[in-house]
């Protein structure tokens, strides 16, 4: 045979199969897009010019291994779908002459003629989108670019590299496929089906006893470094567990309710419920891929939504004031030759300082096991608890500080402290420093005064409010006395001082760079001495507008990530959904055709398919529902670690995803439904 034959073979078993091959191209080929796409802006994408481009494309470069994972599995397990439909024509050729080396040969044109397809469409479609990915990019960042169209020639050859590669293992598992199965086995195959599985329940206990497990640490976590080392053990035990109750769970649920007489002896749910055990080893992997992807869709886009909305608020609470400078040095009086620079500085850009706020600081790193605070990590193995999730940060200043803050008149003795916990909880009466004393506690509702750092800090806080300044240097010098025995650097009290200006974030960010540049030239010329001979303090300075670009590219960032990973994981849930409908119609099409020949009536079909629809297919919606709700204490945390600290507005954004997404997955169903309905019905025959 020519190899011209062989081309029109496949050509037309593409054409003949377009209902299953075309939503398999189009997949391929949005996929071989959005990989383009994320590869081109992660590392061939111009941000130089942008403030924070450099930060995107580290996270675009990360998604680019993601997708490129995500779609090797994810192609290769679609695939399976049309080698199953296509084994009783592979037979038929097989019958009439056709050697298993000639059907090889049919199915490596087609293969070749799907990845030319899918390779040069996707990669066209990927240069056109490209740069629209890119406008919106920048503009995420607030920068500006012209619409020129560039064309990578090194994402080119990655991309169109990667999909034939995943192409060429496809076809290899296609043809090892035709080669094991004999001619008889494929021209039965449709009819063979599965077994109907035993109820396995020891994997359903095992899935239940999983996911119980995975639902409590996701719960129970009150700390955010403990959430962040959590979230990913939790997130396998809940893949695992959701295949184990899917797969032998619902066969066990299914064999209960067949148990039920009431419910089993209806026209209705007799046939759906038959069906579905007799196949269900396939369908729960099905409907549990469902559900892991409708998962990943919600968590990626609600989250990343979140914290993008959240941009700003992040900024405020990051950078109290436009400028802010900490002083720190033995001896702290000696900051005032810095605030005359500061003045001087303003004066020269005709500028004022606003809202001024200056506070005494002291801040320590330490450990925390329920009310005792330890200077030393040795001492936490005999406390029992882990470094990682005792670390806290400690910021305490004296009371007459927060009460010139605050506008109050409180008052304290010297064994009582105000505690406000940030980033953590603290339920206890009192409260033990090492070495320090003990303190009787009143646990503050809102921050007593404003640390940047700790917004940014990966470790919760302890805010802290003592009597006077005598309690200050205690701890300062006990903690000084801890770390000299460690060989660790000594703390000192520090002085923080912010400003707010009333121009724009371009000038702050000029101003700002001038007392950089002064600071650091006072420091040089008096080799860090001042007139009377004493140390210069050590100083810190922060600008919010600086910071407000970090935010934003960071923010953005992930926000133009997790949309991309979630059309990503939204594709893949389309494409199994369609699928799982399509296969499922041709398997009961006969099942269905011969019941309608021996009496049943077109009604009472539709009630049975509605009566399986019901059962089955909308548990992977509800079970990722009730995986959010559960995952939301841990994913709260993680993005309190990033600044997102609004958890009404996480829960309003996560429910309104959510029944977006609802609704969508609610649309798709009624759109491939019909084929399965028109399958059904005989309307298409085969």
């Amino acid at each position: 045979m020519k190899g011209g034959f062989y081309i029109r073979i496949a050509r037309d078993g593409i054409m003949k199969n377009r209902k299953l091959y075309f939503p398999y191209i189009l997949t391929c080929i949005c996929m071989i897009m959005m990989f383009y796409i994320v590869y081109y802006l992660g590392i061939c994408a111009d941000f130089t010019q942008v403030r924070g481009g450099d930060m995107l494309k580290s996270f675009l470069g990360l998604g680019v291994f993601v997708i490129a994972i995500f779609s090797l599995i994810f192609l290769y397990y679609t695939n399976s779908f049309l080698i199953r439909r296509r084994q009783k024509e592979f037979g038929l050729y097989n019958i009439l002459g056709m050697g298993k080396r000639n059907l090889v040969k049919v199915l490596v044109w087609e293969n070749m003629l799907t990845a030319v397809i899918s390779i040069a469409a996707g990669l066209v479609l990927g240069i056109l989108f490209a740069k629209l990915a890119e406008l919106a990019s920048i503009r995420l960042l607030g920068g500006e670019t012209g619409f020129t169209i560039h064309v990578d020639k090194r994402a080119l050859i990655v991309t169109a590299a990667l999909f034939m590669a995943i192409f060429l293992l496809i076809m290899l598992r296609m043809v090892f496929y035709i080669f094991r199965l004999r001619p008889v086995e494929l021209l039965k195959s449709e009819n063979v089906g599965e077994k109907p599985p035993k109820a396995n329940w020891v994997l359903a206990l095992l899935g239940a006893a999983l996911l119980i497990c995975a639902y409590y640490l996701a719960v129970a976590v009150i700390d955010p470094m403990s959430a962040m080392v959590i979230f990913f053990f939790a997130v396998i035990m809940v893949i695992i567990a959701t295949y184990f109750l899917f797969i032998a769970g619902s066969v066990a649920l299914c064999k209960l309710l067949q148990k039920k007489k009431n419910y089993y002896y209806k026209t209705k749910h007799f046939v759906s419920l038959s069906s579905m055990v007799y196949r269900m080893k396939r369908n729960g992997a099905g409907l549990a891929s469902i559900c892991i992807l409708s998962t990943m869709v919600l968590v990626t886009v609600s989250s990343t939504v979140c914290l993008w909305v959240q941009t700003e608020d992040g900024v405020q609470k990051r950078y109290p004031h436009d400028i802010m400078m900490e002083f720190t040095s033995s001896d702290y009086s000696e900051t005032q030759v810095y605030k005359e620079l500061v003045d001087g500085v303003l004066t020269e850009y005709g500028e004022t300082a606003e809202a001024e706020e200056t506070f005494h600081l002291y801040s320590a790193g330490a450990y925390q096991f329920q009310d005792q605070i330890t200077l030393r990590w040795d001492h936490l193995a005999s406390l029992g608890v882990g470094e990682m999730e005792a670390m806290r940060a400690l910021y305490i200043i004296p009371l007459d500080e927060y009460n010139r803050i605050s506008g109050g008149n409180r008052e304290l003795s010297g064994d009582e402290m105000l505690v406000y916990p940030y980033k953590t909880d603290y339920e206890y009466d009192t409260l033990t420093i090492e070495e320090c004393g003990t303190w009787n506690v009143e646990v503050l509702d809102s921050e007593p005064f404003s640390v940047g750092s700790a917004q940014a800090d990966m470790v919760g806080s302890l805010f802290m409010v003592v009597k006077d300044m005598s309690v200050m240097e205690q701890i300062r010098e006990t903690c000084n006395k801890i770390a000299s025995d460690s060989d660790m650097s000594l703390n000192y009290i520090e002085e923080n001082y912010g400003i707010d200006l009333a121009c724009d974030d371009e000038k702050q960010i000029e101003i700002y760079n001038t007392m950089v540049e002064r600071f650091s030239a006072l420091a040089e010329e008096n080799d860090g001495m001042t007139e009377d001979g004493a140390d210069l303090p050590h100083y810190r300075l922060d600008s919010k507008a600086l910071g407000r670009t970090d935010y934003i590219s960071i923010n953005g960032g992930l926000f133009f990530l997790g949309v991309m990973l979630g059309t990503v994981f939204l594709f893949g849930t389309v494409l199994i959904m369609y699928y799982k409908q399509i296969s499922e119609g041709y398997e009961d099409q006969n099942r269905f055709d011969i019941l309608m020949k021996v009496g049943m009536s077109r009604k009472e079909v539709r009630q049975s398919i509605n009566s399986q629809v019901l059962t089955v297919f909308f548990l992977p919606l509800i079970t990722a529902g009730v995986h959010l709700a559960f995952a939301f204490p841990l994913i709260s945390m993680i993005l309190l670690l990033m600044s997102a600290t609004e958890e009404s507005l996480l829960i309003i954004v996560t429910v309104c995803c959510y029944l977006i997404f609802a609704l969508f997955y609610v649309i798709v169903y009624g759109i491939t439904s019909r084929s399965y309905y028109t399958i059904i019905s005989g309307k298409e025959k085969r």
